[in-house]
């Protein structure tokens, strides 16, 4: 049995309102077994000196794409799916070092299971990276966000869409997502802002079609995940059982109240707010997601502090991969530029998006919890930007990045 001491300044456990601290782990294998003053030192046992930052639970990014490049979105998806798989563990790799251990990818635009493919490799140790659930595709109506189709000229028919538009079809898409290894189902209910031909404020389902996805996801056990914009489409979301609503770009008073009456999940990607805001100011931002961000950022930016303002369950999603990974650690400001506190911040990529996953190993530094685990110069509860300087990294109770190390991951 190996054994890791880490001799901690300060630490986050995940729940609590601040900081306690000086402390030290005791990590046995891949788990924590204890936590206190001073620990055990088992003969052997390596010792780290964390003790000049903050340590806290490894980050769960819960809404990500590593084989989705919006910036060449119409020719990467012409790509092979091993292109796509490999280029997506170099991208979850780098984001490991970051203090992301914990990555939930929304889908690929592929006919085939490249983020699939790459969760197995990680789990057998045959490659290196985050921890991976995936929903492998985003299921769509025809004409809904999901519907890459308008991107390429009507006379070529290429797969690269899951798109379904009567009820028999929409549960054979979901049956097929189980029977090839999708751990969540995804689904878009409005249109997008980068996707052409479709409305981010027009509902794309009817609720009979709904109903027949998320009940045959249910029946199956598996969580479904909501792309949606438009207040109604939200609404209909929780209505019909879903367990997180993706960016809720104009979710309302009444949506907020709803969520937090059945306990739906808001992952509401603020950084990607800030990037596309960039972007329409810098004149670069896709001509068909001009005119509807346009139309919509203002009203984007006020759901975001009504969010902020609410006891919804906010749970920390970047949707990298519509913007470069690098960024993708920014969302920890962009919350608490939205009126989110630095603790609260620290809890959606924590206890809260764990509990988002139905992951009660994780999340948390606790005696028995995994040893995922992160450290950093500088208190992020009086600085939420020191979540930008991680500079250790554990995963599984393995060191892929120490303190002070330039780089990414051991190898």
């Amino acid at each position: 049995m190996s054994a890791t001491v880490l001799v901690c300044g300060s630490v986050f456990d995940g729940v609590s309102e601040s900081l306690t601290g000086p402390a030290e782990i005791l990590v046995k294998d891949n788990r924590i077994a204890s936590i206190g003053r001073s620990v055990e030192r088992p003969p052997g046992a390596r010792v780290i000196d964390l003790s000049a930052r903050t340590v806290t639970p490894g980050f769960i990014d819960t809404h990500v794409h590593l084989t989705m490049d919006a910036a060449n979105l119409a020719h990467q998806t012409l790509e092979s799916s091993a292109s796509k798989a490999l280029k997506g563990l170099s991208l979850a790799r780098e984001y490991m070092s970051y203090g992301f251990t914990t990555l939930r990818d929304l889908g690929s635009v592929d006919p085939e299971w490249p983020t699939v493919d790459l969760r197995n490799a990680i789990n057998a140790g045959f490659v290196e990276g985050p921890r991976l659930i995936v929903a492998a595709h985003i299921l769509s109506a025809g004409a809904g966000h999901g519907d890459l189709r308008g991107f390429y000229s009507p006379r070529w028919n290429l797969p690269v869409s899951a798109i379904a538009d009567d009820s028999g079809s929409i549960k054979a898409l979901v049956r097929r997502e189980h029977t090839f290894g999708s751990d969540w189902i995804k689904t878009s209910n409005t249109g997008g802002y980068f996707s052409a031909g479709d409305d981010p404020a027009r509902v794309t389902w009817f609720d009979d079609e709904i109903e027949a996805l998320t009940s045959t996801a249910r029946q199956l056990g598996m969580p479904v995940a909501v792309h949606t914009g438009a207040a109604e489409g939200c609404k209909q979301a929780i209505r019909f059982g879903a367990r997180s609503l993706e960016h809720a770009y104009l979710i309302d008073s009444e949506g907020l109240q709803m969520a937090a009456k059945v306990g739906s999940y808001v992952v509401p990607t603020m950084q990607m707010t800030q990037e596309d805001l960039h972007e329409l100011q810098a004149g670069t931002l896709p001509c068909q997601a001009v005119w509807k961000f346009r139309r919509d950022n203002e009203k984007i930016l006020a759901s975001q502090k009504l969010l902020a303002a609410s006891p919804v369950k906010i749970a920390y999603g970047t949707d990298c991969g519509m913007f470069p990974f690098s960024h993708g650690i920014l969302e920890f400001q962009a919350m608490v530029k939205a009126g989110l506190s630095p603790v609260r911040a620290l809890k959606t990529a924590t206890s809260v998006a764990a509990g988002l996953l139905g992951r009660d190993d994780l999340g948390m530094l606790a005696p028995g919890k995994l040893a995922d685990i992160v450290a950093m110069p500088d208190n992020p509860i009086e600085d939420i930007s020191a979540t930008a300087k991680v500079d250790f990294v554990m995963k599984d109770g393995i060191v892929y990045r120490g303190p002070g190390q330039v780089g990414v991951l051991r190898k």
